[in-house]
């Protein structure tokens, strides 16, 4: 376990999460299909992690809020800018590796 103080913890956190953040805005060529398929989340999972954490802190914020903190922009722009059709084979390793809930 690391010695370091809760405070530092979540400001290190925060930094990461930022850092993840801005990577995927800068990566917009890397389709939320692929990061589901690849690592079983994207950004729109992302987006509702955070609500979801908003949410459970008493702060209301509703899921577009949530994906343009996300995104950078709303969804809708960034849907239009940067997402493409899913292949066939997109969509088929989606369906076989999609989360069960």
């Amino acid at each position: 376990m690391s010695n370091l103080s809760k405070e530092q913890q979540t400001e290190f956190e925060a930094a990461a999460f930022r850092r993840l953040v801005n990577h995927l805005r800068e990566r917009s060529d890397v389709q939320n299909i692929d990061l589901m398929n690849l690592a079983g989340f994207c950004r729109n999972c992302l987006s509702n992690w955070y609500r979801d954490a908003a949410n459970a802190a008493g702060v209301p914020l509703d899921k577009e809020a949530s994906r343009e903190i996300v995104y950078g922009m709303p969804y809708d722009e960034w849907r239009e800018r940067h997402q493409r059709e899913a292949s066939d084979a997109q969509k088929t390793a989606f369906e076989a590796n999609r989360p069960k809930e």
